[in-house]
């Protein structure tokens, strides 16, 4: 079948290489002549662990193509994927501007039938305002379908190939048969399609997330009195995550979630909500506690120091939001470089995955090392913000000689207790007791 992505951000991009991978003709179009450009030659924008293989082997294979011309692609294709960006607005609803945009482009160009899927995660309701569009500039027959995406960050490709389901929002019998085609190659190998209206699909991704947002929040309260009383978080998550009701998946405290997906998300469901005269009391307190959690550690490092951070050299280890991605969209890591800046502190930072990504925001307000060692050059203290692999199993020894002050403030619990006890750190994390030198 021939599809078009209209947008090669981190869901297009993901999802136009894993239908050409499903044997499709696929066409993305993006605005970005430079970055479409790029692509043609064989480079890819995102970080994302596999997906660069993939990418070179459509491309290669004639099944992946990349234009700025919307028209150019419209008219070899008859189904339209939109992967446009939905950013929050200053009140936290969605920007719907970039999809509605399309949609009347699409109206204005298409000659035939034409099936046009909602990819971009957009409130309840929006499937319809892209069908209103579309009418108001065409009579020729179409269909809207919600098909929202469930990636992970750093786990996509396995995620795009192996979905646990596949959720499409449909009215008509025609875009749903067109919709089961192309998810065949999934539906053979036993995994589901769901079929349902176009609003429950687009309120399935915005309760799917804003859950898993209160899962994470609920165990970063119960790590915090976890410290309140002496209980140890880890132990109680292992007993909690046991329970096959509750089960073992997010159940791992740190400083916060972030990403571009929670955060919008939560906000655009609070929003949604105030929109219609309800308050969902437990997602404005899920973000109040996440906004509290993602800095908790500083005021530890605070205390650590007496008082004072001025002057002091804070070493930082991870600068994206999570391990195996560039993104720093909402990342806690820039929530505590701010505000220890804001306290005198000199950070230096380390993360050969993200850290252009952070020098194009913050530029030279910070340092960036060019190894994980040389981030800690007479620190005074280490905070971990991120839970790359390469931090997991790391010589203390040198880590105590490097540094000026064998202290470590562990933002992801990345150590069992008796690690760092045993090399003579101080040693402070989330949910757990202090290890103190």
């Amino acid at each position: 079948m021939n599809i078009t992505i209209v947008g090669t951000g981190y869901v297009g991009l993901v999802t136009g290489t894993t239908l050409a991978e499903l044997g499709n003709s696929v066409y993305c179009v993006d605005i970005d002549e430079k970055k479409v450009e790029g692509m043609k030659n064989g480079i890819v924008p995102i970080y994302e662990p596999n997906l660069e293989e993939m990418f070179l082997r459509n491309i290669q294979s004639e099944r992946l193509f990349f234009t700025t011309n919307l028209k150019e692609a419209l008219d070899k294709s008859e189904v339209i994927y939109l992967a446009l960006p939905t950013p929050p607005g200053e009140d936290g609803s969605a920007d719907l501007s970039y999809v509605l945009k399309v949609a009347n482009d699409i109206g204005e160009m298409m000659t035939e039938y034409k099936v046009v899927v909602n990819k971009s995660t957009v409130p309840v309701g929006t499937a319809d305002r892209v069908r209103e569009t579309i009418s108001s500039k065409t009579d020729i027959p179409f269909d809207v379908v919600s098909n929202p995406e469930f990636l992970r960050e750093g786990f996509a490709v396995e995620d795009s190939m192996n979905p646990s389901r596949v959720v499409v929002g449909a009215s008509s019998d025609r875009a749903k048969d067109i919709m089961s085609k192309i998810y065949q190659p999934f539906t053979n190998t036993g995994i589901p399609i769901i079929f349902m209206d176009e609003k429950s699909s687009e309120l399935t991704k915005y309760a799917s997330n804003s859950f898993l947002a209160v899962k994470i929040t609920f165990m970063n309260e119960i790590a915090n009195y976890c410290e309140k009383v002496g209980a140890d978080v880890d132990k109680v998550r292992l007993g909690m995550g046991s329970d096959d009701r509750i089960g073992h998946r997010f159940l791992f405290p740190g400083i916060g979630y972030g990403g571009s997906c929670f955060p919008k998300d939560v906000k655009a469901l609070i929003k949604s909500g105030k929109q219609e005269n309800f308050d969902f009391q437990i997602l404005e307190a899920t973000e109040k506690v996440n906004t509290s959690q993602k800095v908790i550690l500083v005021s530890e490092i605070e205390k650590y120091f007496g008082g004072s951070l001025t002057g002091k050299k804070i070493a930082i280890w991870g600068l994206a939001f999570k391990a195996n991605t560039d993104d720093i969209r909402e990342a806690s890591s820039l929530d505590n470089i701010n505000l220890l800046l804001e306290k005198g502190a000199e950070i230096v930072a380390y993360d050969s995955i993200a850290e252009n990504n952070v020098q194009k925001l913050l530029g030279d307000k910070i340092q960036y090392a060019k190894g994980m060692y040389d981030a800690l050059e007479e620190a005074d203290a280490l905070l971990i913000a991120t839970e790359w692999p390469e931090f997991k199993n790391p010589n203390f020894d040198l880590i105590a000689k490097k540094m000026k002050n064998k202290a470590i403030f562990d933002g992801r619990n990345m150590y069992p207790l008796e690690i760092p006890e045993q090399n003579g750190f101080y040693y402070k994390s989330i949910g757990r007791k202090t290890i103190s030198k």
